[in-house]
């Protein structure tokens, strides 16, 4: 008899979960809050690392078209101090291990590879309660029910899966980003395009910085970065845009022009984004027919490595889960096993990025990283 596994959201993780599944012949369902595969924008550029990304694509057998969606340029990275100085500058000669590819693109790739019907769209889980003997039933929103042999929490930071594991929940870590977006930026916004250069850019002082990333077709994508209190993120009025960027303009009073328009000028309304992250060592006892992977399983500060290690976690389980057939146990305890040693490690080098990004010799640390560490 075979086991039924429903996978909990149809991010990079869960989908690549279910197509290294789909390799090895085993069927899986994902269920899906959003609506559609078009409900929302799918985010900016992803550069995919070759040591667990790339590794994770090979596995699913859709690393070729993914070749096809790559940034070229996108790898080239500059650091400037806040008057707009060039004090480090990298080439992408397309050589790097790191090559930048929209997010959406990639989500498509994969949502293309999987059989029809593998996403049940409009699933919005809503609570999830074991069964016994491993089993555990999913309610959805709409009041629909799903038994399944093994649940696989890829939900995300506020996982609803994740609370039958562990107690831990994520902490706001005192930074919070803001993104803001330049359209057509090579026409109608030439001295940002300048500064920001053919990949990305971080413009960096203690406890704040600029960073942005040129995507295709001329947009600019920034992320503005402060160590705040959340009172003061509760302070800011997020209905009205004009005084979101006004507020986060102020911290950067005579930076130069061409950086802080890429806050003053954006032309979507500012997304404030709170950072928040599970305890560096999270981990859980091994626990029947239930486990986590990417931000349900291990959220960390964003250093890079957040949709990689998404991807990997999601190959490797499905590796896991056809190595030892008949024995999901077996399987769980394997990847859980690893999961756990590679995620503390990234999630404490995420805590040193940021540092290195924020801390009080910012921007020359970030310079002094990349010189040792080439992007």
């Amino acid at each position: 008899m075979k086991n039924s596994i429903a996978i909990i959201g149809a991010g990079l993780g869960g989908l690549m979960l279910a197509r290294v599944l789909h390799v090895h012949g085993i069927d899986s369902t994902i269920f899906e809050a959003e609506a559609s595969a078009n409900a929302r924008a799918q985010g900016g550029m992803l550069d995919i690392h070759e040591n667990n990304g790339q590794r994770a694509l090979k596995a699913a057998g859709l690393f070729d078209q993914f070749l096809e969606i790559i940034h070229p340029g996108g790898q080239a990275t500059r650091v400037l101090d806040q008057h707009g100085r060039v004090l480090y500058e990298q080439g992408d000669d397309g050589t790097g291990g790191r090559p930048e590819v929209p997010r959406g693109e990639l989500r498509r790739i994969l949502l293309d590879s999987l059989p029809a019907g593998t996403v049940r769209w409009g699933h919005k889980a809503v609570a999830v309660s074991p069964l016994g003997g491993g089993r555990h039933v999913v309610t959805f929103a709409d009041g629909s029910t799903v038994n399944t042999d093994l649940l696989v929490g890829a939900d995300g930071a506020w996982s609803k899966v994740r609370p039958l594991l562990s107690d831990a929940k994520p902490a706001y870590v005192g930074t919070v980003f803001v993104e803001t977006y330049l359209f057509d930026c090579d026409t109608r916004h030439k001295a940002s395009a300048q500064a920001v250069g053919e990949g990305a850019m971080f413009a960096l002082a203690p406890g704040k910085g600029i960073a942005a990333h040129r995507e295709p077709d001329g947009v600019l994508h920034t992320y503005v970065q402060l160590n705040q209190s959340s009172d003061w993120i509760d302070s800011i009025d997020q209905s009205d845009p004009a005084a979101v960027l006004a507020t986060v303009a102020k911290a950067f009073d005579g930076w130069a022009p061409e950086l802080t328009a890429l806050i003053t000028d954006g032309e979507t309304a500012p997304v404030v984004r709170p950072i928040h992250s599970l305890p560096v060592e999270h981990k859980w006892p091994r626990t029947p027919g239930v486990t986590l992977l990417g931000d349900a399983a291990h959220l960390m500060i964003p250093s890079g490595e957040g949709a990689n290690l998404a991807m990997f976690d999601g190959a490797e389980l499905a590796k896991a889960i056809a190595a030892y057939p008949g024995n999901m146990e077996a399987a769980l305890l394997a990847y859980e096993t690893a999961l756990f040693h590679r995620s503390a490690r990234e999630a404490a080098a995420a805590k040193e990025v940021l540092d290195v990004c924020l801390g009080g010799d910012a921007p020359r640390s970030l310079v002094d990283f990349f010189s040792i560490h080439q992007p």
